[in-house]
């Protein structure tokens, strides 16, 4: 399975989630072994569409990598709904990558709320 996280900037398993999702310059991509859980792989790649807000770009964006796992700290309804159409498995997170793919790994991390900055009319981000 391919894990997406977003991130602030480039510093991979040493940087933090993103908050928002539409404004994730960045995506780190972890490799992970379906069966033992074990990690096989990753790197960062830049996000080309990222802006203030509206991350349905970013949604078609990352989803280019064939993620089927996402962690980000927040979005609209929009992008979720983009996901949830491709299959993909959102995770809400705050804090350092590292620690959300040990949470992802121990399957202690939960599920992702609409972004309080959006409302509920599905805008994208």
């Amino acid at each position: 399975m391919r894990v997406g996280i977003v991130l602030e900037d480039d510093t991979g398993v040493h940087g933090h989630v993103c908050e928002h999702f539409g404004q994730s310059k960045y995506f780190f991509l972890l490799d992970v072994d379906k069966d033992s859980k074990r990690i096989i792989g990753s790197r960062t790649v830049s996000n080309p569409v990222a802006h203030g807000g509206g991350g349905c770009g970013a949604v078609d964006e990352i989803l280019k990598y064939r993620i089927t796992h996402l962690i980000a700290g927040g979005m609209g309804m929009g992008a979720q709904q983009k996901f949830a159409d491709a299959g993909v498995e959102v995770f809400g997170y705050s804090g350092s990558v590292k620690k959300a793919i040990d949470d992802f790994l121990n399957n202690e991390i939960g599920s992702l709320d609409a972004c309080r900055l959006h409302g509920e009319d599905g805008a994208c981000g």
